[in-house]
């Protein structure tokens, strides 16, 4: 049966590395799950292409609550749940056919300067995806210089992250975008032109912190695993090195086929693969003249098994920081 005519496409921004995605998981039979939702470009494409059944997931109460005038028009066929996608095999009736989720922050959250997530829109400093919880001004104005200095090192690989740490608590408090942007431009050398804000990577790491996107990663990478059938696809689309170094070292172990031993060593025991895996893809020359957000993404895609569903060893994933610096964290209430 065709699919209804899709209403407007006209979203916030234009889904990354969606072509890919198209021509590799096509056709979309049977259930998946758009774990972060967004503005729906990916759900809406699949949908186009056929897919029986979306369930949209989002941690963000406004992108449902955006999303309810246009999504009417798929009737039964367009699932939109609030939730995190660290949970999103509790979101299914049962197995899912696919998984596909977009990391990091949306066009459309950075476009809403009272969302507090860019340095570009002079807004309160709040960079919360689900509204809830302590902001991004909460924690540059509690936690302590040490406690700042790691996030910034850690979660946006930022050299001077010492310097802009003090120089915040020297400024506190801090309760706009602009204030922090200023304060973190101070410390560093003036952009070249061709070259990113000098508080991007700040920004980067305050954000990740908030909403502690990395552990959520890793867990929602783990709840895919658990709620994809033999045969399901799992497509991850990430867009810094430190996302997509998680998502590589988990489908890697998920994969693991195992050592043969040889003369010196014995033959260990060999887990049985979880996940079969394909080659990352990365945009094509095309689409980053049609669209430059898409530099630095990378799409993963993996097939599960009929193998039983494991869990990640933490250890082995290149979290930032370590479990040292995990801990900091936690106590001090980040």
């Amino acid at each position: 049966m065709a699919a209804p005519a899709s209403p407007s496409t006209d979203a916030p921004h234009i889904p990354v590395l969606l072509g890919p995605i198209l021509e590799h998981l096509s056709p979309f039979d049977g259930i998946w799950l758009d774990g972060t939702f967004g503005a729906g470009g990916y759900s809406r494409a699949m949908l186009d292409a056929g897919a029986g059944c979306i369930i949209g997931v989002d941690r963000d109460p406004a992108v449902i609550e955006m999303a309810q005038d246009w999504a009417l028009a798929f009737g039964q066929r367009l699932k939109l749940v609030p939730g995190v996608f660290s949970q999103l095999d509790q979101h299914a009736d049962g197995p899912l056919d696919g998984v596909v989720l977009d990391l990091g922050v949306s066009s459309m959250q950075l476009d809403q300067a009272e969302r507090g997530f860019s340095f570009l829109r002079d807004g309160p400093l709040d960079m919360r995806m689900a509204q809830d919880g302590p902001s991004a001004a909460d924690l540059v104005n509690t936690a302590d210089e040490e406690v700042l200095a790691n996030i910034l090192f850690n979660y946006g690989e930022e050299r001077a992250s010492r310097r802009i740490a003090r120089a915040i608590v020297k400024a506190r408090p801090l309760m706009t975008t602009a204030e922090l942007a200023d304060v973190v431009s101070s410390c560093l050398p003036r952009a070249k032109p061709g070259q990113s804000h000098p508080a991007t990577r700040s920004f980067q790491a305050i954000r990740i912190a908030v909403n502690d996107e990395l552990g959520e990663l890793v867990s929602g990478l783990e709840a895919a695993e658990r709620a994809l059938r033999p045969g399901g696809a799992l497509a991850v689309v990430s867009f810094h090195s430190i996302e997509d170094r998680i998502v590589k070292r988990y489908l890697a172990q998920a994969a693991n086929k195992g050592g043969g031993g040889n003369r010196y060593a014995p033959e260990t025991a060999v887990a049985q693969p979880r996940f079969t895996l394909e080659k990352a893809i990365s945009p094509s020359k095309h689409e980053l003249a049609e669209n430059p957000r898409a530099r630095s993404a990378r799409l993963r895609i993996a097939y599960r098994t009929d193998a039983p569903a494991g869990s990640a060893d933490r250890s082995g994933l290149g979290l930032p920081g370590g479990a040292a610096f995990l801990a900091q964290l936690k106590k001090a209430g980040v």
